[in-house]
């Protein structure tokens, strides 16, 4: 089975990771492929609570959630890891687990925390370390950025994608998590500079309180792409939020 391999990082934390990627794994099991969630280390959440990987599959439906580690606060996996006595993750068994689901899956999603660089260990390894494992094991692995809609994000998504051209990381492409309602002039104008900042296309945009939506499946495929399994159109989005002319500058 030639599984997708996607890992979901954001510009930073609560820009809609959890939402996008079962986004993503909805319209996937809408055109019938079988979908493995991966959360290699979750953080902030105690024994016996439900993870992200829990709400990805209440909100996308029937797939298989697997979780590698998992630490009691809402702290940097490495902070996290080393505040609560317990083992690091190493990217080799974030490999492992990748191969072990692409192998019966058709598309596996990889969710990370926080943005690229949040450290995993005490040697400073990331979730860019954990996709160059998978990569180096000889598996197409690729990187969805989800970014914040407004102000101070395109500096963000310039920098990621300057960090992930460095590891030679392929970056598919960018999804804004969480579109407002009633978008200002920098959203506005930020959809057609996120695609210039990352160098890589924008690949949908949720509305704000996606995962509330009464269809959710619905508002998925409207929201994504076709490269990601939906039937949202970048270029009509964008003429229908295209912000107003500027001031003129008078000649001197």
């Amino acid at each position: 089975m030639n599984a997708r391999i996607l890992f979901v990082t954001g510009t930073n934390t609560d820009v809609g990771k959890t939402v996008a990627t079962a986004a993503v794994a909805s319209a996937a099991l809408r055109a019938g492929r079988k979908v493995a969630v991966l959360k290699p280390g979750q953080t902030g959440v105690g024994p016996g609570e439900p993870g992200d990987a829990d709400e990805v599959a209440r909100l996308a439906g029937e797939l298989t959630i697997r979780e590698l580690v998992r630490y009691p606060e809402p702290l940097a996996p490495d902070t996290a890891a080393r505040r609560a006595g317990l083992p690091y993750l190493a990217p080799a068994e974030v490999a492992t687990a990748v191969a072990e689901l692409a192998a019966t899956h058709d598309l596996v999603l990889v969710e990370g925390a926080g943005g690229l660089l949040v450290r995993y260990d005490d040697q400073g390894r990331t979730l860019a370390d954990q996709a160059r494992a998978v990569l180096d094991a000889g598996l197409p692995a690729e990187v969805l950025l989800i970014a914040s809609a407004g102000l101070g994000t395109l500096n963000i998504v310039a920098l990621t994608a300057e960090a992930l051209t460095a590891r030679e990381l392929p970056l598919a492409g960018v999804l804004v998590g969480s579109w407002p309602s009633a978008p200002g002039l920098a959203e506005r104008c930020n959809l057609a500079d996120l695609p210039r900042s990352a160098g890589a296309p924008l690949l949908g945009a949720l509305p704000e309180r996606a995962g509330a939506a009464d269809d959710f499946a619905a508002l998925a495929l409207s929201s994504l792409a076709p490269e990601l399994g939906g039937n949202w159109d970048a270029e009509h989005f964008a003429h229908v939020h295209r912000p107003e002319q500027g001031p003129l500058r008078s000649k001197v």
